[in-house]
């Protein structure tokens, strides 16, 4: 096994992970959850998304989030659209998400555009935001199975990532959005990727829906992969992918690649605490590997 011997874990749940939750976390447990989470050595990080708070009530406090958790680190905020993008540049946040689906259908049932409507809003855009100096990254839906459209085609997924490529983005993170992968399209899809576009920061992004997440991940570090979404604690899931669960836990990432020799500068104890602070007002229980053990012991 010869890996890189470091890696870097982008943690998301601040957002992706609680956008869904049915319970509405108090700001200051938020706050609290994110401080923690950089204590515990997260470089980059997902804080917040500027969208309708009428179609996500959980995200009605992202000017509050923003303004109080910004540090020298990359702070990512979603922005799925211009306005989302203006508001964005209202505050000092100085990195954006922006995202589209592969499948048309899916992408219709999270936004209401296809994936071409998707792509002719966001180029302009994305020209904007790096003519002003913002770091934007572009997180690619659907990338190996849509629960409307089955399969999709590797040569889709490249096609969309090299149209975002061009489009100036500084990264993709390509998602198993409702965790129907397995190791060997793991592999062949992000060999791919990195092969055709050697220039751009690639991240991948597993659900656990199959607990198939670990095993994704170890086949995309043989392929040269060494950026990972992960979320504490293993939150969230979608609202428009029926039967996709939690993303994989931040903790059973970083223990596995620690164990491996692949060094992610996360620091567990403090990892597992910053969970506890969000847990008690979950509307589910957390049941990751490490995150269990750890409250056994």
């Amino acid at each position: 096994m010869d890996f890189l011997k470091e890696a870097v874990l982008i943690e998301v749940g601040p957002r992706d992970g609680l956008q869904n939750e049915k319970n509405f976390i108090p700001t200051e447990v938020k706050k609290a959850f994110i401080h923690k989470l950089k204590q515990a050595g997260f470089k980059e990080m997902e804080l917040t998304s500027f969208v309708s708070p009428k179609w996500v009530p959980q995200m009605k406090d992202a000017a509050e989030i923003v303004g109080s958790c910004l540090d020298n680190r990359r702070n990512f905020v979603l922005a799925p659209n211009q306005k989302g993008i203006e508001r964005v540049m209202e505050t000092d946040c100085r990195a954006v998400a922006v995202f589209v689906g592969v499948s048309d259908s899916f992408n219709k049932k999270n936004i209401n555009k296809s994936t071409r409507e998707s792509m002719d809003e966001l180029k302009p855009l994305i020209g904007q935001l790096k003519e002003k100096g913002y770091f934007v990254r572009a997180c690619i839906s659907t990338s190996f199975y849509c629960p409307y459209e089955g399969k999709i085609s590797e040569e889709a997924v490249l096609e969309l990532c090299r149209e975002f490529a061009e489009a100036g983005v500084d990264e993709l993170s390509v998602a198993d959005t409702i965790g129907m992968a397995v190791p060997s399209e793991s592999y062949s899809l992000f060999s791919k990727i990195k092969a055709n576009l050697p220039d751009t920061l690639l991240t991948a992004h597993f659900h656990d829906t199959r607990k198939m997440a670990l095993a994704n991940i170890y086949a995309a570090l043989q392929a040269g992969i060494t950026r990972f979404d992960t979320s504490a604690g293993g939150l969230g899931g979608c609202p428009f992918a029926p039967g996709a669960t939690g993303n994989v836990a931040t903790e059973d990432v970083a223990y596995m690649l620690e164990r491996m020799g692949v060094h992610t500068g996360i620091d567990l104890d403090t990892l597992v605490e910053a969970v506890d602070l969000v847990a008690p007002h979950l509307s589910r229980t957390i049941e990751t590997g490490y995150y269990r053990l750890s409250k056994a012991e």
